[in-house]
């Protein structure tokens, strides 16, 4: 199998179970084991911040002492090794300790697939949005099982499309990979040091955290959200399935359309974009307005992920690049999204729409943060 087409199936494998496990695991929580709102939501923050500091620690050890080619294969068969401990378990402190464990292996597929890509782009000249798209339309295919199944049976049917994608994952991931994944990074010395004194790192990931953690809100209580508006299971799917196909839409022709625009450029459109789609949503709780702003995502997501992609290929040295995918899935995906879900589970339990304004305001130093990254013309 060619590299663009080994790394474009193993996009849509892992997405297909991140278009399950991030909108509906909070509602699979608070409808299987019968908690509370808030109660999921510690749930799920003690996950994200234990995939903060095993993609910040973990994941570049890992790199260090096996190849990507190997962790490709170990990472998916632990990972659903640990989903199946969420069966039988019903206590509070019984799955915050499973999804602490869960957490520490499954997120880290995220920037080893990010690596892999990066490396592509660089041995193989891979068009990275061309890959990625098909990340994003599994992703897609995963939001409209589940909204099916659901609407179907139950909640409880989300954890067997979960254990069906996690089964094609470790299938995906036993491909023969490329060549220039056979072989360790061995990243140097210092590496955090490295990449933290890389050219404008500091800024990129700054606004990174800001405009990825924003999405707490709508990853975490979308779901729920749009229950409240009175939107059946079985079109729900199909709803946040708008904002994911814009994303395939902006990744498809990404390479192209943005071939020469600075990086600063794009988070300066990505941050405002953020700013109004969020505070859109919590101003006016009506499904039509969710449904126009769910187009935002792929400048609120999309955007944002390919500028950081573009500023890792033009800016960071090649042994650094696990080490700087760790970090932003840490601090990007997973830290700033776990104090903005904690925040916001507290923010919902007094209004649904102020969850989401609080999303919106957290953005704002974002923008100021793109303008000066543009003045220094930082990537």
């Amino acid at each position: 199998m060619k590299p663009q087409a080994w790394l474009s199936v193993n996009f849509f494998a892992f997405f297909f179970t991140w278009g399950v496990f991030l909108p509906y695991w909070t509602g699979w929580l608070v409808f299987e084991k019968d908690l509370s709102v808030a109660a999921a939501s510690s749930i799920i923050a003690a996950g994200l911040f234990a995939r903060s500091f095993s993609t910040l620690f973990l994941f570049p050890e890992l790199s260090k002492r096996f190849s990507l080619a190997v962790l490709m294969k170990l990472l998916p068969v632990i990972s659903t090794g640990l989903l199946l401990l969420f069966i039988p378990i019903d206590s509070f402190f019984g799955l915050t300790l499973v999804m602490i464990l869960f957490s520490l292996f499954y997120p880290n597929i995220l920037p080893m697939m990010e690596s892999n890509a990066s490396l592509l782009m660089r041995t193989d000249h891979i068009h990275y949005g061309r890959s990625r798209s098909w990340g994003s339309v599994g992703y897609t295919v995963g939001l409209i099982v589940v909204g099916v199944v659901t609407g179907i049976w139950t909640e409880s049917a989300i954890m067997g499309v979960m254990f069906a994608g996690s089964l094609l994952m470790i299938a995906a991931a036993f491909q023969s990979a490329p060549g220039a994944l056979q072989e360790r990074v061995s990243p140097q010395r210092g590496g955090y040091k490295a990449v933290f004194k890389t050219h404008g790192f500091l800024i990129v990931m700054t606004i990174c955290i800001l405009i990825q953690g924003a999405h707490a809100a709508y990853y975490n209580y979308g779901f729920i959200y749009l229950q409240e508006l009175n939107v059946s299971n079985g079109y729900i799917g199909f709803i946040l399935n708008i904002a994911v196909l814009s994303e395939i839409l902006f990744f498809t022709f990404a390479d192209r359309l943005l071939k020469n625009t600075p990086v600063s450029t794009m988070f300066i459109i990505a941050s405002l974009a953020a700013v109004i789609r969020w505070v859109a949503v919590g101003l006016f709780p009506t499904l039509w307005i969710f449904l126009i702003t769910q187009l935002f995502h792929s400048l609120t997501f999309g955007l944002a992920h390919y500028a950081f992609i573009r500023y890792l290929y033009r800016t960071v040295e090649k042994p650094l690049i696990p080490t700087a995918q760790g970090v932003y899935a840490s601090l990007g995906m997973g830290l700033s999204a776990a104090v903005l879900t904690q925040i916001g589970g507290v923010l919902y339990d007094v209004s649904s729409g102020l969850a989401f304004i609080g999303m919106g305001i957290a953005v704002i130093p974002a923008i100021a943060l793109s303008l000066v990254m543009h003045r220094k013309k930082i990537a």
